[in-house]
C-alpha cells in the first residue's frame, strides 16, 4: 500500500475537522465536497464573524492584545488559524487564492509553532519509480537557512516521515561527506548535524547507497529523509527527481505548527486539494 493510499485511510479514520478559509473559490468547493462525500474530513464553514472564542485564543493562548486581536480576526486567515487554536477545527487548508507567506503569518501567530521548533518550513513527499517514497526539505519556504534553522527543518522533517511513512532515516546533505571537505556550507550542516545527531555533512550517494555509504563510512544509505543545505538545492532536487527519474513530488506541505495546516499551490486542482487535505489530517 502507497503512502498515499495510507494517508486516505488514516484521514477516513479520523474523521478531522479541517477549515478551509478559502471555500468560496470554486475548487476548494468542489474539493469540499469530495472529501466531505468520500469521508475523507469534515470540512467547517469559516465563521462569518471572530467570537470571543476566537479573540481569546489570540489573547490568551498567543499573548496578543485585544485590540490587534480584533482587527487580526476580521481576515478570513486569521480567523481560520484562530478556529484550530480554539479547538474548534482540527486543521487548516489555505493558499489556493493567498500567497504562501500569508498562509504561514496567520498560522504562526494563529496556531503557533511546535515546541522546539522556531522555524516554519515546508517538504515534498517525494514518490519515486523504484517505490521509495521520501521526504525532501526545505524545497519551498527557506532560501539561506542558518545552522539553528537547518536543525528546526531537519527535525520537522524527521516528525513528519514518521507520520506518514512509519520511518525516518535522515541525512543533511552537502557536497562533502564528514570531514573530507570544508568550507562555509559544510561547515553550516556540519553545525547543524551535531545539533540534532543526524548523518551529516553528507554526500547524496552515500545517503542513499548503503555500499557507498560503508565505503564512506558515515551512516547506513538508507536514509528516506533529505534535508537540503539552501533552497536552491532542495528546489532543484525535486525538479531534477521530477523530471529525469520520473518521481511524483505531491506538496509542498507545511511543517512546524503545533497543529497541522496545509498551503495550496495556487495552481492546485480539486484532486491536488483533496489528496493535500488527506495527508495534513494523516500527519495530526
Amino acid at each position: 500500500m502507497s503512502v498515499l493510499d495510507k494517508a486516505f485511510d488514516t484521514a477516513k479514520a479520523r474523521s478531522a475537522r479541517v477549515v478551509f478559509p478559502e471555500l468560496d473559490e470554486p475548487r476548494v468547493a468542489e474539493a469540499a465536497v469530495r472529501l466531505r462525500a468520500e469521508r475523507l474530513a469534515e470540512p467547517v464553514p469559516l465563521a462569518a464573524v471572530p467570537s470571543a472564542t476566537h479573540i481569546a485564543a489570540l489573547v490568551q493562548t498567543r499573548g496578543l492584545k485585544e485590540p490587534l486581536a480584533r482587527r487580526m480576526l476580521t481576515r478570513p486567515l486569521y480567523r481560520a488559524a484562530a478556529m484550530v487554536a480554539a479547538g474548534e477545527a482540527d486543521a487548516m487548508v489555505a493558499g489556493a487564492d493567498a500567497p504562501t507567506r500569508r498562509v504561514i503569518e496567520a498560522a504562526g501567530i494563529g496556531i503557533g509553532l511546535a515546541e522546539g521548533v522556531s522555524t516554519v518550513s515546508s517538504f515534498f513527499l517525494m514518490l519515486m519509480p523504484d517505490g521509495r517514497e521520501m521526504v525532501f526539505a526545505d524545497c519551498a519556504v527557506n532560501v539561506a537557512p542558518t545552522a539553528d534553522e537547518l536543525a528546526d527543518i531537519a527535525r520537522a522533517s524527521r516528525a513528519s516521515a514518521r507520520a506518514l511513512l512509519g520511518r525516518a532515516s535522515v541525512a543533511m546533505l552537502s557536497f562533502s561527506t564528514g570531514t573530507s571537505g570544508a568550507g562555509a556550507s559544510v561547515d553550516l550542516v556540519r553545525t547543524a548535524a551535531g545539533a540534532t545527531g543526524f548523518t551529516g555533512p553528507v554526500q547524496a550517494d552515500a545517503a542513499l547507497n548503503p555500499v557507498v555509504a560503508g565505503k564512506k563510512g558515515l551512516g547506513q544509505g538508507d536514509a528516506n529523509v533529505l534535508i537540503f543545505p539552501d533552497l536552491d538545492a532542495g528546489n532543484i532536487a525535486y525538479k531534477l527527481a521530477q523530471e529525469l527519474a520520473g518521481a511524483q513530488a505531491v506538496g509542498p506541505f507545511l511543517q512546524g505548527f503545533r497543529k497541522p495546516v496545509c498551503d495550496l499551490s495556487r495552481g492546485a486542482t480539486p484532486d491536488d486539494i483533496v489528496a493535500a487535505t488527506a495527508v495534513t489530517v494523516a500527519m495530526a
